[in-house]
This record gives structure tokens, C-alpha cells and sequence, in this order.
């Protein structure tokens, strides 16, 4: 199976391209040079150039404070490179898996968020992921739309690199108790979706099309998720719990980012490990372990 992935840099690209050596599977990854997705100009053409038999769409401008005075690209990337994506697998008749964001809820639910709750970003990168989900809707009905939240991985930028840079020069510090979520691991996510991959191209059954979540189980806050982090590594980080009020920031955070993946493993017997079980493995390959 072919698999088309779009962007290079990402945490999930990074992982599939890590984790495809041992599939049976050929990746294809497509972004800069090549393609540039905040000029995708010639973005359907290369897809269909290359023919792939399947896309996974995950290049995305993820840049969530950045996004509120850089509208205008976030809205290129986000908006309307899926919409060009979906296109040029219309053209094909082949599957699309695009991954998006809990920050297309508002967050002020009490409980995970499913499927069908009605979708209300407060920032504009929440605001633009969800017209990339609209549009990629309206354009092809095949399609895999996977919502994830708190993504991690030993590759790029992430909450779990961060905490342990800052555990390598300092013994204490402050960190948000009020936002929820639950922790997902890329390394995990890639796996997922190589399975839902060779599923949605092997069978036509329209139930497995549509909006999906795809988060680790369990749930925590990021002051829990920073504890923990500390605690697996053998660092001795005092953390100090904090309101979100106590560190301000452009875009706003959903306080609630809990997804209810149940769907995800009624139709595709997918789910992903405790999140806990996740970050060990990824300090592993971090070599930090205590």
C-alpha cells in the first residue's frame, strides 16, 4: 500500500516515517521545497502525480498563539490546502485521513467531548481547523476526519521536551492545573492510522468514514502531565500548580480537552494505550528513564 503523507516536520509525519520502516507499507512524504502549504498552489497536482492509494493529511500550522495576527497563513495551511487535498483525492477516488485538533470545541463541556457535540473554536487556529474539516466534508465523502489533542512524540516541539529541557536548569517550576486533557503520544497516532489506512481502502462500508477522536486513555491536567513527566525521567522538579489566569496566552485553551475515542474503537477496534504507558516509551527513546 502507498501512502501519501503531507508535511515533513510534524510530530505524526516524523513518527510514520519512523514507524514505516517496519510496515508493509511504501510512505511517500511530500512538503518543503517541494511544496510550500502556505503557497499550495501546486499541491493537487503533485498528489496526483504521485498516485497514492491512500493520503494522510497532516501537515497543519500548529503555531497556536502565533495564529491570532498570522490569520491569513494559518488559513492557507489549515483551510485551504485540506480542501485542495480532498480535491485531488475526489480526482483519484481514493481514501483521505486528515487529522485535527480538540480545539475545535470550546472546551466549556463538562465531560469528554464525543463526536456529535457541536463544534465551537475560541481561537483562530481552532477557527481554522474546522473549515479545513468543513471543507474537506463538503468536497469528498471519503474521508477520515481524527481529532487528537496534546500530541507529544520524541520528534519536534512538544509539552514533553519542554519540561525536560527546563528539568535540566531548574528545580522548580509553575505550571497550569486547570486545563484537561488527555495525552497522546504521535508514536501511537501513527500506528493508528497505517491500521485505518489498510482498512478504509479494503472496505467501502460508509460507517467508517466521518469525524473520529484518536486521543491516549485516561486523562490528566498539564501541571499532572509535567509531574509525571519528572517523576519517569528520575528528575527531581518541584511543580507548582497554577490557574490559567496566572499565565496569559494570545490564543485561548480549551479548559476542557477530554475526546471520548469510544467510536474510534467501536468500528475500527482501535485504541490507544494509557497515556502514562505512552510517555514511558517515549522517554526510552529520549534516554530518560529513571
Amino acid at each position: 500500500m502507498r501512502i501519501l503523507v503531507t508535511g515533513k516536520s510534524g510530530q505524526v509525519s516524523q513518527s510514520l516515517q519512523k514507524l514505516a520502516t517496519d510496515e508493509e507499507v511504501e510512505l511517500i512524504v511530500i512538503g518543503r521545497p517541494e511544496i510550500d502549504f502556505e503557497r499550495p498552489y501546486n499541491l493537487e497536482a503533485e498528489i496526483i502525480k504521485i498516485a497514492p492509494d491512500v493520503v494522510i493529511s497532516a501537515a497543519a500550522y500548529t503555531m497556536v498563539d502565533k495564529a491570532e495576527t498570522d490569520v491569513e497563513i494559518a488559513k492557507k495551511v489549515n483551510s485551504e490546502a485540506p480542501a485542495i487535498i480532498a480535491t485531488a483525492c475526489k480526482y483519484l477516488d481514493i481514501p483521505l485521513l486528515h487529522l485535527s485538533t480538540d480545539y475545535v470545541y470550546s472546551g466549556e463541556k463538562i465531560g469528554a467531548y464525543v463526536e456529535l457535540d457541536a463544534a465551537n473554536p475560541k481561537s483562530v487556529y481552532g477557527k481554522t481547523k474546522l473549515d479545513g474539516e468543513n471543507a474537506i466534508a463538503s468536497i469528498y465523502p471519503n474521508h477520515v476526519i481524527l481529532r487528537t489533542a496534546w500530541v507529544y512524540s520524541p520528534f519536534g516541539k512538544n509539552f514533553v521536551k519542554t519540561m525536560l529541557a527546563l528539568g535540566e536548569s531548574r528545580d522548580e517550576i509553575s505550571v497550569v492545573a486547570d486545563q484537561f486533557g488527555c495525552p497522546s503520544s504521535a508514536m501511537e497516532i501513527a500506528k493508528a492510522l497505517i491500521k485505518i489506512a489498510k482498512k478504509v481502502c479494503s472496505e467501502k462500508n460508509d460507517d467508517l468514514r466521518g469525524v473520529f477522536h484518536i486521543a491516549g486513555r485516561g486523562e490528566t491536567n498539564w501541571s499532572g502531565f509535567a509531574k509525571e513527566i519528572f517523576e519517569l525521567s528520575g528528575m527531581n522538579v518541584k511543580v507548582n500548580e497554577i490557574p490559567s489566569a496566572a499565565y496569559p496566552t494570545p490564543a485561548v485553551r480549551p479548559t476542557n480537552s477530554r475526546l471520548d475515542c469510544d467510536k474510534l474503537w467501536d468500528l475500527y477496534k482501535i485504541e490507544l494505550p494509557l497515556w502514562q504507558d505512552s510517555l514511558k516509551e517515549c522517554l526510552k527513546i529520549l534516554k530518560y528513564t529513571s
